[in-house]
């Protein structure tokens, strides 16, 4: 098989909201997989109605777009035996490979969506449950929950302020990554074996698995590890210092580096015994930052990237997201995104990996959908139902 077409093949039905299941989805879409996103026909996913307003549609506003490009929409009750009927005749027929919900898991057995059920419906499934705390949870969790209780926070910010949320969702996005692996797991389990798999990830979990430096120097040698602001625990020099003209991070990693730094014109007064390695640095690291950032602010933030370039010592502008999407490494992987209803185009981060699928397609995907707009194609064409039929069951509140 083609690569691109590798996942053409490939269903999920995900009754998903917000932002951790969404990503997921949205990263299997980018493989090529029909990825279709259950919601309920009266309050949809609430994401749908934060942002603005730029497309004369309320349930689709502009929060929503960034992670649901390249997805079909249908809305269905699952809270009514007929609602759920549908869905399991969807199942059988679209022959569905995966089902991913981020419900509560109260909410399993009274949707007809546990995995006992849908291992009935299609012994093979493979069934993706996301949750805040685990399957015996119903503890509500939302992404900055999330980094306050599992560490995050306490490792984010000034050393004499407060605790703070990172700039993105890492417990979202990073439990939408452990997902997606987790799936592909299940996926190569099912091609070997022929089984489906019952999949129960938990974002604080997930979340925590990433402290990897701060729990085994806490809890095997009694290290305090906490916030440090822009600087490193453990390298140094290693901060955000000031230019004539702005702002640059610069990561010493080894003393090698170290010694190309204090070649630069204006460094070479710092070429002294206690620095030569990176402990001496460390212990002195109020005082180096404060005389580096002396001699960063005579230099303009392309004079002194230069030198850096010149010898191999990891520096960076401090860039604004505009400036970001203009590297010319990143221009290249953007996505994009047309609404074929009002001509709206709209650019999408790029993905972790140029997928096949996304090269094919000169990285565009289809349009974020509209709430239900897909019911018709779903119900009609699938599922077979007249259209008097897929009009009863929307008078009904079933879809």
């Amino acid at each position: 098989m083609e690569r691109e077409k590798i996942f053409a093949d490939i269903t999920v039905l995900s009754l998903e909201q917000a932002t951790v299941l969404p990503y997921l989805t949205y990263r299997l879409a980018q493989d090529g997989a029909t990825v279709i996103r259950i919601e309920h026909p009266v309050y949809g996913d609430p994401n749908r109605k934060v942002g603005e307003d730029r497309l004369g549609d309320p349930m689709l506003r502009t929060y929503f777009l960034p992670i649901n490009a390249g997805k079909k929409a249908i809305t269905l009750n699952l809270g009514v035996p007929e609602g759920r009927e549908l869905f399991y005749q969807l199942i059988r027929k679209l022959d569905a490979d995966i089902f991913c919900t981020n419900q509560l898991p109260r909410n399993y057995q009274k949707l007809g969506i546990d995995y006992e059920t849908l291992r009935g419906v299609k012994e093979d499934i493979i069934w993706f449950g996301v949750t805040g705390f685990g399957p015996e949870s119903n503890e509500a969790a939302y992404d900055p929950i999330l980094q306050a209780r599992g560490g995050l926070m306490e490792l984010t910010g000034e050393p004499d302020g407060p605790p703070m949320v990172l700039g993105i969702p890492l417990p979202d996005m990073g439990s939408s990554e452990h997902g997606y692996g987790l799936i592909m797991k299940a996926l190569f389990v099912r091609e070997r074996t022929g089984k489906g798999t019952r999949i129960d990830l938990a974002m604080f979990e997930s979340t925590v698995s990433w402290l990897t430096v701060p729990i085994t120097l806490t809890e095997s040698f009694g290290r305090k590890i906490t916030r440090r602001g822009n600087t490193h625990e453990f390298f140094a020099p290693v901060s955000v210092y000031e230019t004539r003209d702005g702002y640059v991070y610069i990561a010493v990693g080894n003393d090698r580096q170290w010694e190309d730094m204090t070649t630069i014109p204006g460094f070479e007064h710092l070429r002294k015994e206690e620095y030569k390695t990176n402990a001496g640095r460390i212990a002195d690291v109020k005082n180096l930052n404060r005389m580096i950032n002396e001699v960063t602010k005579t230099y303009s933030t392309e004079e002194l990237i230069k030198h850096f370039n010149e010898r191999t010592i990891p520096i960076s502008k401090i860039n604004t997201i505009k400036e970001v999407v203009k590297d010319p490494l990143i221009k290249r992987r953007l996505l994009f995104s047309k609404d074929p209803v009002t001509g709206t185009e709209i650019t999408l981060a790029p993905p972790p990996y140029m997928t096949p699928y996304l090269e094919e397609r000169g990285r565009t995907l289809p349009f974020p959908p509209r709430f239900g707009e897909h019911n018709e194609e779903i119900y009609g064409e699938v599922l077979g139902l007249s259209s008097s039929k897929i009009k009863e069951l929307k008078e009904k509140g079933i879809i």
